[in-house]
């Protein structure tokens, strides 16, 4: 689906197989107001809009610009770590969470109490480096009961870590309530292209 994409600057977090470290400094990229946001994405005029980062909730008015781009009667989504409170998020976002796996080297950032806050149209990510991964992740769905409600989980394999096809048989020999997801613009533009 045709997305205007927007990658706020600024993460906290340092995963291993971060593919955006120049979005980490929170001084990176170009400071915009949110009103100019918003107009460049009246302009676009596409159906869907993705936040991301970086960890936008690390921006001081994330919520702000959630709310402003809601009222352009878009669908909205967030894709946030899950290292910051969910359940103040303007109502009609949907929120992609990436649960830290071990191998990212941030798990203990995850925030499991924001997992009551999903409902349907939002989304569990977790991106794996290894097949240990793989079986903290397939724990975690079991222990949590994921991936049975309105909530898919989508498990990604770390571009140069794992590779896609090891992970699909796991899932398939494992039968996972799972979706298996792609980084569909490494895979389409190739894995050093930015800004597509």
């Amino acid at each position: 689906m045709a997305c205007t994409f927007i990658r706020l600057a600024g993460c906290p977090l340092r995963c291993t197989y971060c593919d955006t470290p120049q979005a980490i400094p929170f001084d990176s990229g170009e400071w915009m107001q949110i009103d100019d946001i918003v107009t460049d994405v009246q302009k676009r005029n596409r159906p869907l809009v993705l936040v991301t980062g970086g960890e936008p909730l690390a921006q001081r008015h994330c919520s702000e610009l959630l709310s402003e781009l809601l009222a352009l009667g878009c669908e909205v989504q967030l894709e946030t770590s899950g290292a910051y409170p969910l359940a103040s998020l303007p109502v009609g976002v949907r929120r992609i969470v990436d649960l830290k796996t071990p191998g990212s080297g941030e798990a203990e950032r995850n925030r499991l109490d924001n997992l009551s806050c999903l409902c349907a149209g939002d989304e569990i990510k977790m991106v794996l480096t290894s097949r240990a991964d793989y079986q903290w992740a397939a724990a975690m769905i079991e222990q949590h009961r994921l991936g049975q409600g309105d909530v898919p989980v989508l498990l990604s394999a770390a571009w140069g870590s794992l590779k896609a096809e090891e992970l699909c048989q796991w899932m398939l020999d494992d039968r996972l309530p799972a979706r298996l997801q792609l980084q569909l613009h490494k895979v389409i533009w190739g894995a050093e292209a930015t800004g597509v």
